[in-house]
């Protein structure tokens, strides 16, 4: 018995020692985004429960925040005079506006800002120094340690922007406020609200309330992918919507960490929720529900004077319930098949001397726009309204690639960028096929981290008109919060990086340096209880194939790893040099820290065939969202993902044929050509219509086969493997390889109108 009352007291004597005894502090180089220039000083400044602070009143978000995530954890915030304090903020009118410089010596504080915007973000920077700890309820420090030094920052981007869609899934107020607190500490300043979609409506609008009635409400919801075939629905109503109080809340809620809220309401496609409350807003005037799959839907607006005076009518709402200069309109995906077929929108055509559909949806939005640049706002609209001519005053995100940025830009319109191959969150973000169920691509944490928001195409002047870049956040397969989250982070920590500190210049060099900083984040990511994707610790492998045998390399950015592979499941060895590879090869291998495993098993087979190391061109180049390994990806025995498109392996191109050229090292005896190519229709992805194949053999002599290709019957991976023998019996010194574009998208079909994607993987000669 005594000698558990002495361990009792032993143990109360631990955790009052634990109590007081100050966090260790955090390196000065550990900030996301980093700041513009970090100078440390290698000493700490203690801080303990009594904090005084002198603060302008001109500061008052910014005292208020500070004053809100310490008090939590035991510490006060005493005002005194500057000659007394410990702490001192200050305004300093020479530094920019969302520009700080923060100072930290062994005996006090500074944080210098001309404006609270720059205090505040400034504090983000200090919150992101004090220990993780400090985040959540469990410890609560009597003191901790602030490194010391200084730093000078300021943003490469005025606009640094994410974006949530809750018309397909919706998420509580609660749940927006987490996301508007993460936005917060990673100094992104716009948040685009997608409210309204085909698969509900989520905002209040007191002159219409069937559109939350009835319009934020669907009778199902698809089960699984939508390429599934069949395609299968849980019979569950599904809805929710925000009112104009708990709108009100957040849009303060956000006033208070300096974000503007961008709502979007959808216009004149997506809007099959909105129809489904007052059918005579639509061009058939027939009743139908609200969207219960995903996609595109052709119930659009109808563009008559019924249908304006309601829009006139829902915007006044929403503008008086957001302060901010921007209305989002939308203006994306809307077919033109009911207006091609409306005599009302004909005879409104004709009206107008409008010469086709795109140039009536270009009428739709300039109507719009004037009306609300008439109310003192300004609109923002996806790249399809540059089609029949962009509105005047208009301002444009660019999401089906670069292009749409560059022509709006170079019209001196501003825009915002926001591509799919860097910026769709919604896009898997590893290649494991544990990986939860996603709408497809491919967008890992480098590729975001490598994203260049001005185009090389335009000039310093037309490079003025790109305000920033936004990451969106498509919710068809994030039915929980915690999964959008999963989605977010850590690639949200790359986007803040490259519109505040600006985009790297040197990836590769950069990279490992930002992943110690990531690996660090997600720490504090634990304690605020967010739910992330941990793919720091996948091994990465290339092959180069301009060795004769191939060599295999293995690397992990995280450079204090040790990696140890097996081939084909032999002896397990630490990996010191690149492999050379003469055969088809199984390869695993796992990343060590000391001797624990630690991320998931690289599996992996090398193919070897008679293409690999031969001369490859191609014609015409890569899309350079989608040539990330390169035209030798195509020759280097490594087959691309199966379920995802977008990584090393495939190469796409938009909307042209192919021609692809390959001179083999000698004239071999192959027997079979195996193509792959890439199916996906709801992503504008489809298998060519044909291969034109023309091989030379070892006398010169050419002989051409055309094969027409049947439409694949699933998505994923298109295989095509054509015999060779059939061609010509002789061995070959060379192919051509030409592949017919599937062509413009029919109507009915995901992307009708636009040019379809080409994607192929490896060309195998056997």
């Amino acid at each position: 018995m005594k000698s558990r009352f002495v361990l009792f007291l032993l143990a109360i004597t631990l955790a009052g020692c634990a109590d007081t005894t100050p966090f260790p502090a955090v390196a000065l180089n550990q900030v996301i985004p980093a700041p513009q220039i970090t100078i440390p000083t290698q000493e700490t400044l203690l801080v303990t429960r009594q904090i005084t602070l002198s603060s302008p009143e001109a500061f008052a978000i910014s005292n208020r925040f500070l004053t809100d995530f310490l008090r939590p954890q035991g510490f006060t915030i005493a005002p005194t005079q500057a000659s007394a304090a410990q702490w001192m903020f200050r305004r300093d009118s020479t530094l920019a506006k969302e520009g700080y410089i923060l100072e930290i010596t062994t005996d006090h504080l500074v944080l210098s800002a001309a404006t609270d915007l720059g205090a505040f973000y400034g504090l983000q920077t200090l919150r992101q120094l004090m220990p993780e700890q400090l985040e959540g309820a469990s410890e609560k420090p009597a003191s901790f340690y602030l490194p010391t030094g200084t730093i000078q920052d300021h943003p490469a981007f005025a606009y640094r922007g994410m974006h949530l869609d809750v018309g397909r899934h919706f998420f509580g107020p609660e749940d927006i406020k987490s996301y508007l607190d993460y936005m917060a500490l990673l100094k992104m300043n716009y948040f685009h609200w997608h409210l309204t979609e085909d698969q509900g409506w989520r905002i209040e609008i007191k002159a219409f309330p069937k559109l939350t009635s009835h319009g934020s409400v669907r009778p199902e919801t698809l089960i699984g992918h939508y390429n599934d075939e069949p395609q299968r629905f849980d019979a569950t109503p599904y809805g929710g919507f925000y009112t104009q109080e708990e709108v009100k809340e957040i849009v303060a809620y956000a006033a208070q960490r300096h974000i503007t809220v961008i709502p979007e309401i959808e216009l004149p496609g997506h809007a099959q929720a909105a129809i489904s409350a007052y059918p005579e807003l639509g061009c058939t005037q027939k009743p139908v529900t609200v969207a219960t799959k995903w996609g595109i839907f052709e119930e659009v607006y109808c563009p008559k004077p019924e249908t304006f005076a309601f829009l006139e009518t829902v915007l006044t709402e929403v503008m008086g319930l957001f302060p901010g200069p921007y209305i989002h309109i939308g203006g994306d995906e809307a077919p033109k098949t009911h207006w091609a077929n409306c005599d009302q929108c004909q005879g409104l055509m004709h009206a107008e001397g409008l010469a086709n559909e795109e140039a009536l949806q270009s009428y739709f939005i300039r109507k719009i726009e004037r009306f609300v640049n008439a109310q003192g706002k300004q609109i923002i609209g996806w790249d399809e309204i540059l089609e029949g001519g962009l509105a005047p005053n208009a301002t444009l995100m660019s999401w089906r690639g670069t292009e749409g940025g560059i022509l709006a830009a170079q019209q001196k319109h501003n825009v915002i960028m926001t591509p799919t191959s860097h910026c769709y969150f919604d896009y898997y973000q590893s290649d494991r096929p544990d990986e939860p169920l996603a709408i497809g691509g491919y967008l890992p944490l480098k590729k975001v981290y490598s994203y260049q928001p001005i185009p090389h195409e335009l000039t310093p002047e037309e490079s003025t008109y790109i305000l920033g870049a936004q990451g969106n956040v498509w919710t068809e397969y994030m039915p929980t919060f915690d999964q959008v989250t999963y989605m977010v982070f850590p690639r949200i920590l790359a986007l803040s990086e490259v519109v505040w500190h600006g985009a790297s210049d040197s990836v590769d060099a950069q990279y490992p340096e930002f992943l110690t900083r990531v690996e660090r984040f997600h720490k504090r990511l634990d304690v605020l209880g967010v739910n992330y994707a941990n793919h720091l610790y996948q091994i990465e492998s290339a092959v180069a194939t301009n060795t004769n045998p191939p060599t295999y390399r293995l690397f992990s950015p995280l450079k204090d790893k040790v990696i140890r592979y097996t081939l084909n499941d032999g002896p397990l060895v630490a990996y010191t040099a690149p492999i050379a590879l003469d055969q088809t090869t199984k390869i695993q291998a796992q990343l060590y820290q000391a001797d624990t495993p630690i991320g998931s098993l690289l599996e992996e087979t090398f193919t070897y065939h008679y293409g690999i190391g031969a001369q490859l061109s191609l014609s015409p180049q890569p899309h350079s969202s989608y040539n990330s390994g390169g035209p030798g990806a195509l020759i280097n025995g490594r087959r691309g993902d199966t379920n995802r498109y977008g990584d090393n392996e495939w190469l796409g191109f938009s909307g042209d044929d192919l021609t692809i050229d390959l001179q083999l090292r000698a004239a071999l005896p192959a027997n079979s050509l195996h193509l792959y190519f890439y199916h996906a229709p709801g992503q504008w992805i489809n298998a060519p219509k044909a291969v034109i194949l023309t091989l030379t053999d070892f006398n010169g002599q050419k002989t051409t086969k055309n094969i027409t290709l049947d439409p694949p019957q699933n998505n994923g991976v298109f295989p095509v493997v054509i015999d060779l023998t059939s061609i010509t019996p002789n061995d070959i010194s060379a192919l051509t390889i030409a592949v017919v574009n599937y062509g413009i998208i029919p109507e009915g079909a995901q992307g009708a109108g636009q040019k379809s994607w080409t994607f192929i993987d490896e060309i195998e000669l056997q």
